[in-house]
């Protein structure tokens, strides 16, 4: 085997898209005051990982409880990132009704990745959500 070979290997892991995306290392979530921020929504997901966790953001602290997203990120957020030990409830309809999903620690540059039910995905359709971190 060529010595090259374990180089260009290198190389192209670092070509492929989604193997470092935009959104902030979970780790990463602070408010200024150094204080933890429970999660963050985004507004704009996209094909390329890269390009993900852009647009508007929500912030959102650890205990918080909203059965009523704000009128603008109704069915807004493509992207999330959860802090670590912290978990992120949401539900599809709001009153917190509907389909649930809970996601853990981690960034989901791509909320289409990951089904609600048979035909649908969590792109767009978080109505209602509470945060925990423990």
């Amino acid at each position: 085997m060529s010595p090259l070979c374990p180089l260009l290997l290198a190389l192209a892991l670092v070509a492929v898209p989604g193997i470092r995306a935009a959104c902030p290392l979970p780790a990463d979530l602070k408010r200024p005051d150094g204080t933890r921020t429970c999660a963050k929504l985004y507004d704009k997901s996209d094909p390329y990982y890269e390009n993900c966790c852009g647009g508007a953001e929500l912030s959102v602290e650890p205990g918080t409880d909203l059965p009523f997203l704000p009128a603008d990120w109704n069915n807004a957020a493509s992207s999330l990132v959860v802090a670590p030990r912290c978990e992120l409830t949401v539900w599809s309809l709001r009153g917190k009704a509907g389909k649930t999903r809970k996601f853990s620690a981690g960034a989901y540059p791509r909320l289409e990745e990951f089904r609600k039910g048979i035909f649908g995905d969590w792109s767009n359709t978080i109505a209602s959500l509470y945060c925990r971190c423990y």
